[in-house]
């Protein structure tokens, strides 16, 4: 059997791996010259099924579960240190809030959360501790996934290819563009990120930090030699390119609320591009002919590539449609094609 896999995002580097490890014959293309220059460049890595319950509808933190696996073991690149969930004390309403929305926390004190993180004691009073969750550097973890993707004899990549300029026959071309297919997916709109690298030498954190606040919340989540990646910004526009003041400036007023050191942090990077999603913000598993579209995964790509790319693998290989991402059409029938 032979696919073809349109971006290299992580969508498509997942679908390409989980096909590829089933003896599937595997071409990935990629316009870009590398892997992963959309919006999962700019991904903050998080892999936090129960913390997105706070938020998400419980779909994404079933599947989200699956990533904490692949992250650790199939593809190695993650750490499991949990995830700290904190508010000011103004805000402690926000915590509670969540945590009833939540779940696999501890709710824990502030001798708990110095033990935990050293450079925060004395800051907050209380917090929520997810241990089992866990983050990884998206950038490596996309390396890291075309390397292994590269040393597979039955894999192909193309970087630097349109896929219109490729001919051939093939079983499936499975489509990762994200909101590039807009206009083959109704309903498929683009939500604007923005983000932030702030380089703080004399902070040491070793986990992911949210910190709730109802108008500016911010995740704060540290990378290699004291690099902090700092997001939360969710734009309702499909301006694809530019960082806004306003949200450099919520940011940094954030970060500083968790830690004032913040405010003399170097800043080394900023970006933004749109998250692919549909008006109830899940995935979707969407078969149309030959050419399945991989695509919705809204703010959750690294949390729900893997579970997506197993479904997609299992339709291809075995048949098995699956009923929550693939809802809305005859997957029995499309199965059967």
């Amino acid at each position: 059997m032979r696919a073809r896999i349109i971006g290299a995002g992580v969508a498509g580097l997942t679908v390409a791996y989980e096909l590829a490890s089933r003896g599937v014959e595997v071409e990935l293309v990629e316009r870009e010259d590398g892997p992963g220059r959309g919006c999962s460049w700019y991904a903050g890595g998080m892999i936090a099924p129960w913390c997105e319950l706070e938020s998400a509808e419980p779909l994404v933190c079933r599947l989200g579960v699956e990533a904490l696996n692949f992250w650790t073991r199939r593809i190695p690149v993650a750490q499991t240190r949990g995830s700290l969930v904190v508010a000011t004390p103004r805000d402690l309403a926000e915590l509670r809030i969540f945590a009833r929305r939540a779940e696999a926390f501890e709710e824990i004190g502030s001798n708990r959360i110095a033990e935990l993180e050293p450079d925060l004691a004395g800051r907050f009073s209380q917090a929520l501790f997810f241990p089992r969750e866990a983050h990884l550097d998206p950038r490596i973890a996309l390396e890291t996934t075309a390397c292994r993707l590269a040393s597979m004899s039955n894999v192909r990549l193309r970087f630097g290819t349109e896929a219109e300029e490729i001919n051939g026959d093939l079983d499936w071309t499975i489509d990762c563009t994200g909101y590039s297919a807009k206009a083959k997916l109704p309903g498929l709109r683009g939500v604007k990120g923005e983000m932030m690298v702030l380089t703080a030498p004399d902070l040491n954190f070793s986990r992911p930090i949210r910190l709730l606040h109802p108008r500016h919340p911010v995740y704060v989540v540290p990378r290699e030699a004291n690099r902090y990646m700092l997001g939360a910004t969710q734009i309702e526009n499909e301006e694809r390119a530019r960082v806004t003041a306003r949200s450099v400036v919520e940011l940094i007023n954030s970060a500083y609320a968790v830690h004032p050191a913040f405010a003399e942090a170097e800043i080394s990077e900023t970006g933004s591009d749109l998250r692919p999603t549909f008006s109830d913000n899940l995935p979707r598993i969407v078969v149309q002919g030959r050419t399945i579209f991989v695509n919705g995964l809204f703010r959750h790509g690294f949390l729900l590539a893997p579970s997506l790319a197993r479904q997609t693998a299992d339709f291809i290989c075995k048949g098995i449609a699956a009923p929550d991402t693939m809802r809305d059409f005859d997957a029995p029938q499309l199965a059967a094609q």
